[in-house]
């Protein structure tokens, strides 16, 4: 099992920037694709971005597209969720995610416990 430990969140004012870190442990040799989703009050949990591994392959949602970036550091079993000109919108709480597969928008075996990103108009 892989264990996700997200930081970053915090309140920041319509566009804005934050960077969001998760940092694995376990048995992260498993992982091929790690990945961000969210959830707004009242709504459903939603894919944000995806990163292979190895080949660096991105996804994004078209909402984020060109606001956000995913990168990672394998050397620090880290990925990184670089949000720029934040919108209320945005506003939810991140969660990590990690797949023993190549996917993208579903397919995930473990979860952080998520962190708070509230932005303000």
């Amino acid at each position: 099992q892989v264990q996700l430990v997200e930081s970053g969140g915090g309140l920041v004012q319509t566009g804005g920037s934050l960077r969001l870190s998760c940092a694995a442990s376990g048995r992260t040799f498993s992982i091929y694709t790690m990945g961000w989703f969210r959830q707004a009050p009242g709504k459903e949990r939603e894919f944000v971005a995806s990163i292979t591994r190895l080949e660096g392959v991105t996804y994004y949602a078209d909402s984020v597209k060109g606001r956000f970036t995913i990168s990672r550091d394998n050397a620090k079993n880290t990925v990184y969720l670089q949000m720029n000109s934040l919108k209320p919108e945005d506003t939810a709480i991140y969660y990590c995610a990690s797949g023993r597969a190549r996917i993208s928008r579903s397919g995930y075996d473990d979860w952080g416990q998520g962190t708070q990103v509230t932005v303000s108009s």
